[in-house]
């Protein structure tokens, strides 16, 4: 059972605290209570949430409960985001309807019905001033310039709002309030978890331990998955829009989405990263991930209608009309395997300037392997058999 847990966490604090927190439920003849902290300023989750919440649902299965706290205090104050600037502050309107939304979503991985759901207002919005004077106390100016993104902004001599610093101590309180034993998050949460567990301690309670998920990476294969970033798979994309998008990562991306997006057994896992170790054409393996993605969150009839459509509008109707100009990767001095979009576009079609070019890629008018692209900067991987549509008329494909 514990290995099962373990498996594919990135971060587990203290080391052994996960087996100590299994022993300490079994002896309690009770449930663990394992906490997810949502602030509801971005409530579409796409497959970079799906990597805790099935975490959650692996302790859901064995019985144990899991608590949303939905951050509808603290998303009204701001959130350091980690990106240099402090996060807008929502509207009540606003974070009750995104709350509303990301609830619905979460039934695609974990069973809401078993869930216990509760938001940050009910007790933050009856905390007296002195209290919050009091669990700031708990807390050192040091400490807190520990987490990476205030160190840096601090170092940089870039503002630093001081409700930016009282966030992570009411995140952490949330923890005290609910008796959280295990919270979870992304290895980007680190610090506003340790924190829960520190106040927790200073309240005489067993501190909670912390587990970290990797941050799964999103199309462009280097930043992390996130809607603002336009770099996502939406859990409630549509099953022809997930496969299209599985199958525009970059190669490098493969395993990465192997281990965390996902169900395969740990056999065919490896057995599938083999493949391409064998030197496998990497569609052939995007294809059965697609395909796995969408019988997850939609099923399996959707997952062979989207890549039959994928099959039938891209691969055979492209060699079909033979309209598709080949162009050799070779024919790039120096030979390079990545390109940003800009400078791929403008070496297809050298004809146009390049202002004309960034105005075609901003306005939605490139497409690479059926997918649009509207980021002029976007590093491409360089790999035979892309295809790449410029404006209405014009169609290349790398060799």
């Amino acid at each position: 059972m514990k290995n099962v847990l373990q498996e594919n966490v990135e971060i587990i604090l203290p080391e052994n605290g996960l087996e100590q927190k299994l022993k300490q439920a079994e002896e309690e003849n009770r449930k663990l209570i394992i906490k997810l902290g949502f602030d509801p300023t971005a409530p579409d989750l796409h497959l970079g949430h799906a990597v805790v919440l099935k975490k959650l649902k692996q302790f859901q299965d064995l019985g144990h409960q899991i608590v949303i706290v939905v951050g509808s205090f603290t998303a009204r104050i701001g959130d350091p985001t980690g990106k240099n600037k402090a996060r807008k502050p929502l509207s009540t309107e606003d974070v009750q309807h995104n709350a509303e939304t990301y609830i619905n979503q979460l039934s695609k991985v974990i069973d809401v019905n078993k869930t216990k759901i509760v938001f940050n207002s009910e007790w933050l919005d009856a905390l007296p001033f002195s209290e919050v004077i009091q669990l700031m106390s708990k807390v050192t100016v040091a400490q807190l310039m520990h987490r990476n993104d205030f160190n840096k902004r601090f170092t940089e001599n870039t503002p630093i709002a001081m409700h930016e610093l009282v966030y992570p101590i009411l995140q952490g309180f949330d923890s005290v309030k609910i008796a959280c034993d295990i919270e979870m998050g992304g290895t980007d949460q680190l610090f506003n978890c340790t924190m829960g567990r520190q106040l927790q301690e200073t309240h005489q309670m067993s501190p909670q331990i912390v587990m970290c998920m990797p941050l799964l990476k999103g199309l462009d294969g280097k930043e992390k998955m996130s809607k603002s970033l336009n770099n996502i798979i939406g859990l409630t994309d549509e099953p022809n829009e997930m496969f299209g998008k599985t199958m525009s990562i970059p190669d490098s991306l493969i395993d990465e989405f192997i281990d965390l997006t996902t169900d395969f057994q740990n056999e065919e896992k490896e057995n599938l990263k083999q493949r391409i170790k064998n030197g496998e054409n990497p569609m052939n393996i995007k294809k059965l991930i697609a395909k796995n993605i969408i019988t997850q969150y939609h099923d399996a009839e959707s997952a062979e209608r989207a890549e039959h459509f994928f099959v039938n509008q891209f691969q055979n109707k492209i060699f079909e009309e033979k309209s598709f100009e080949p162009f050799s990767i070779d024919s790039l001095h120096p030979i390079q395997q990545t390109t940003t979009l800009l400078e791929l576009c403008h070496r297809l079609k050298n004809d146009e300037s390049k202002t004309f070019m960034r105005k075609l890629i901003e306005s939605g008018g490139i497409q690479i392997n059926n997918i649009k692209k509207n980021n002029p900067n976007e590093e491409i991987e360089l790999v035979p058999e892309t295809k790449i549509k410029i404006g209405k008329r014009s169609f290349f494909e790398l060799i």
